[in-house]
């Protein structure tokens, strides 16, 4: 049986792609900070799929954590043959107005938790000899987005990461993808940060992103799984999804106009 360690699996695109895995036949080990909705998810997944599941709460900012999460996935199930990471945190506003602790809560969570489970699981699937590595990145990884500079930051280090692991890693049986989806319709406004001039500001640039996100174009988080599971059958190393293709295409064509149509959809309206 093959086995997927997946972060950030309690919600949104993380559990769409739990449960995509958990179809094809993945034992599941999942990881997330809140352990009331994990352990429902991994459940569920036990009693609609013939497989294993267990959820174990984490903090992916926490290397500490993350070392034991690996550890038990590991002890429990045996081995670990996917891991996709995925937790991550959106941040919206003018540049000037995020505070340093921003910018580490958003490059803590989106860069170096992804980077905390590859160290941790690199020497597990270095002496097995296989393993995959799928990481959720974003289209902002490719297309600089104003307003949203913290997260482009982090999703641009993530594309690189991706792309750099990929080439080092390949020749030792260990193949690395990345994910770029556009917004996605999940909970994100939720765990998000906003800045803004005022008040107001903030609340305009969460209703945007809660607007944009019931838009009939706007992907699903299944949309996402789907592309995830494009990656690991197909073995490819780079899925992008619906409408980012169209973004990323836009970038290499007339990238002026994209980065004037980009300052006019994110700036404040208030």
């Amino acid at each position: 049986m093959t086995t997927a360690l997946i972060t950030g699996g309690s919600s949104g695109i993380g559990k769409a792609i739990a449960y995509r895995l958990a179809e094809a036949g993945y034992d599941l080990v999942l990881a997330a900070r809140g352990p009331e909705a994990l352990l429902a998810v991994a459940e569920d997944l036990r009693s609609r799929f013939s497989i294993q599941a267990i959820g174990i709460p984490t903090d992916v900012r926490d290397s500490q954590q993350v070392e034991t999460l690996v550890q038990k996935a590991i002890q429990e199930l045996g081995r670990v043959d996917v891991l996709v990471n995925n937790a991550g945190i959106y941040a919206s506003g003018p540049v000037e107005q995020f505070s340093l602790e921003d910018w580490h809560r958003t490059i803590d969570t989106n860069l170096w938790g992804y980077i905390h489970t590859v160290q941790a699981l690199l020497p597990h699937f270095l002496a097995q000899g296989s393993g995959r590595i799928v990481n959720i990145c974003s289209i902002s990884g490719k297309v600089p987005m104003p307003y949203l500079v913290p997260y482009t930051t982090s999703k641009f280090a993530i594309a690189g990461f991706s792309q750099a692991l990929n080439t080092e890693l390949s020749p030792k049986g260990i193949r690395v993808s990345g994910i770029y989806p556009n917004l996605i319709r999940t909970g994100l406004t939720e765990r998000g940060i906003f800045r803004g001039q005022d008040a107001e500001d903030r609340q305009v640039r969460q209703q945007q992103v809660e607007e944009t996100m019931q838009m009939p174009t706007t992907e699903k988080p299944e949309d996402v799984a789907n592309a995830v599971w494009h990656a690991i059958s197909q073995d490819r190393p780079e899925v992008v999804v619906g409408t980012a293709k169209l973004m990323g295409g836009m970038q290499k064509l007339l990238p002026r106009l994209t980065q004037w149509s980009l300052r006019k959809i994110f700036q404040s309206k208030g």
